[in-house]
C-alpha cells in the first residue's frame, strides 16, 4: 500500500493524521506502557492503539481504570469490533509514517521490536497547552491504553481479542 503525496491527501487527513500528531500519540502510549513494563511497548501494538484512540466513540467508551480487563470491556462494548480491523488496516501506512517521524525526532527509540519512549520532549508541554480538548483527550487516552495493554498480557493476546493479526 502506498501513501499519497501530501498535495493529494484530503485536508482532514493532513490535519488529523499527520506524522507529528501520530508520533506524539505513539510516544504517549509508549510512555504509559513503559510505566509498567520498562522494555517498551511491542511495535505491533502501536497499530491497534491508534484505531482505539483516534475513533471518538471507541475512545469515549474506554474504561476508567486499567484494572478493567480487556475481555470484560470488549464483552460490554461489542461495538468496538465493528469495522475495527478495517480502521486498523487503513491506518497502517500513516502509523508507519508516525513511527518514522517519532524515531527520527528522538521521541522514542525502537529496540528489539519494542518502542521505548524518550524522556518527555520539552515541546510537549506547549503542544498540549495549545491543543484542543479533543487532542488532549487523545493524548491522555493513548497513555491510558499503553498502561492498560501493559497490564493485559502478551501483545498477541491483545491483538487476538481485538480481531487483528500482528
Amino acid at each position: 500500500m502506498t501513501i499519497a503525496s501530501w498535495a493529494d491527501r484530503p485536508i482532514e487527513q493532513a490535519r488529523l493524521l499527520n506524522p507529528a500528531f501520530l508520533a506524539a500519540l505513539i510516544w504517549s502510549c509508549a510512555e504509559g506502557y513503559g510505566s509498567i513494563d520498562a522494555q517498551g511497548i511491542p511495535y505491533p501494538l502501536s497499530f491497534v492503539t491508534m484505531p482505539i484512540v483516534l475513533h471518538k466513540s471507541t475512545r469515549e467508551s474506554l474504561p476508567r481504570a486499567i484494572s478493567t480487563s480487556l475481555p470484560a470491556w470488549l464483552g460490554e462494548k461489542p461495538q468496538v469490533h465493528v469495522r475495527f480491523a478495517e480502521r486498523a488496516t487503513a491506518l497502517v501506512p500513516l502509523i508507519k509514517e508516525g513511527v518514522l517521524f517519532g524515531a527520527n525526532g528522538q521521541m522514542f527509540n525502537i529496540s528489539s521490536s519494542r518502542i521505548v519512549a524518550a524522556p518527555r520532549p520539552r515541546s510537549m508541554a506547549r503542544f498540549l497547552r495549545e491543543s484542543s480538548d479533543e487532542v488532549q483527550d487523545c493524548m491522555t487516552k493513548a497513555k491510558f491504553v499503553g498502561r492498560w495493554f501493559a497490564s493485559s498480557g502478551d501483545y498477541t493476546t491483545v491483538m487476538t481479542l481485538l480481531g487483528v493479526m500482528p
